[in-house]
């Protein structure tokens, strides 16, 4: 089984009469969320040391792109704390998305592919957000305003984890 959805935000309303509804349909007043979670350094540094990717890169782009959330979901459907689209996480072997060592070290396999590729941490970095082929039809950073951010903040991050 890829990437499971054995994760949910769970809210709560309470209608006119005082009854209350649990609902994974989001409203203003959350239930249940876990995005407190702690990440082991331990797991950067070992995905890191196993791919020959700084584990200081890793984390951030864990911190671009979940905020590290293990269990975090984008509207593309990108998955966990990494964001592994289900198609990518299939060919590194990801059985479970939200599994936080699994996600971080096909993370950093598919960003070791990415560099060998590019030979440029950029458009390594542009290429893990956008997808390789819009890197490829570009042959540079794609004119995406969010691909753009997200190249920078993790470049920004990545300098403030070096230190």
């Amino acid at each position: 089984m890829y990437c499971s959805t054995s994760y949910a935000e769970l809210y709560y309303y309470k209608d006119a009469s005082g009854n209350i509804y649990i609902t994974n349909i989001p409203t203003n007043k959350p239930l249940w969320k876990n995005t407190k979670a702690k990440i082991p350094e331990k797991i950067f540094k070992k995905a890191g040391r196993l791919y020959g990717i700084d584990p200081a890169l890793l984390k951030a782009m864990a911190k671009v792109e979940s905020n590290f959330d293990p269990y975090a979901i984008s509207p593309k459907g990108a998955r966990g704390l990494m964001q592994l689209m289900p198609s990518t996480a299939k060919i590194y072997g990801v059985r479970n998305c939200f599994h936080t060592e699994e996600n971080v070290k096909a993370a950093a396999a598919f960003l070791k592919d990415l560099l060998e590729e590019f030979e440029n941490l950029e458009l390594a970095l542009a290429a893990y957000n956008a997808g390789p082929n819009k890197v490829k039809k570009f042959k540079k950073i794609p004119p995406y305003p969010e691909t753009r951010r997200y190249v920078k903040k993790v470049l920004y991050f990545y300098s403030k984890y070096k230190k």
